[in-house]
């Protein structure tokens, strides 16, 4: 892997290609990151293996589903845990995130303006909480500040995105969280983490 060329493609967003960025970036490996707006997609849909994105292109070919795509660069540069029970713990994370995203999505993407801003502020109050606490309970019982194990994995990669990507708008890390709250810290903290995140543009999600 370490010689190999690596692609992303994806909208001009975070959504559901930024944990996969996050992770070839604390990994330090070089990847063209190719990112279009909703006009230009036709002129990469054909390239994607079952026609959405992101999609990722190892050494000429193409790979789908932002899940096996970040678990995949993960288990690569060695963010998916020393053990087995270890990765069992970034898998319940990554799970739970994908939940939480399931509900989330019609609710930032379906409706009036106003519509989604009622409905971004039900789901903050009355359904993130749940998977806050969930989350907050999870890193009380590791113990280490970090999800699984005693370093960054792709638990800690996906939570970090939860609360500075697509989902942001519908959780609310306050000081209710106050292991996520450290647990954010050491994310932006990692050496080739922390340059990355703190020079992204704004993006509409």
């Amino acid at each position: 892997m370490a010689n190999s060329k690596i692609t992303l493609y994806y909208f001009d967003g975070k959504g559901k290609a930024e944990a996969a960025r996050i992770v070839l970036h604390a990994a330090g490996k070089e990847f063209t990151d190719i990112q279009f707006s909703e006009e230009e997609w036709p002129k990469y849909k054909h390239l994607a293996p079952f026609g959405q994105a992101p999609f990722l292109e190892i050494d000429g070919v193409r790979y789908s589903q932002s899940l096996a795509i970040k678990n995949y660069l993960a288990r690569e540069f060695g963010f998916y845990g020393k053990t087995n029970k270890e990765a069992l713990k970034i898998d319940e994370v990554n799970q739970l995130v994908e939940d939480l995203t399931t509900i989330a999505i019609p609710v930032l993407f379906n409706g009036t303006e106003d519509e989604i801003k009622v409905a971004v502020e039900k789901t903050k109050k009355e359904v993130s909480p749940k998977f806050l606490a969930f989350l907050e309970k999870l890193l009380k019982e590791n113990g280490t500040g970090y999800f699984s194990g005693d370093s960054i994995t792709l638990a800690d990669i996906i939570v970090y995105d939860v609360a500075t990507g697509m989902l942001e708008k519908v959780v609310d890390i306050n000081s209710s969280y106050p292991l996520i709250q450290k647990n954010l810290e050491l994310v932006k903290s990692h050496s080739k983490i922390g340059p990355y995140v703190t020079s992204r543009s704004a993006t509409a999600f």
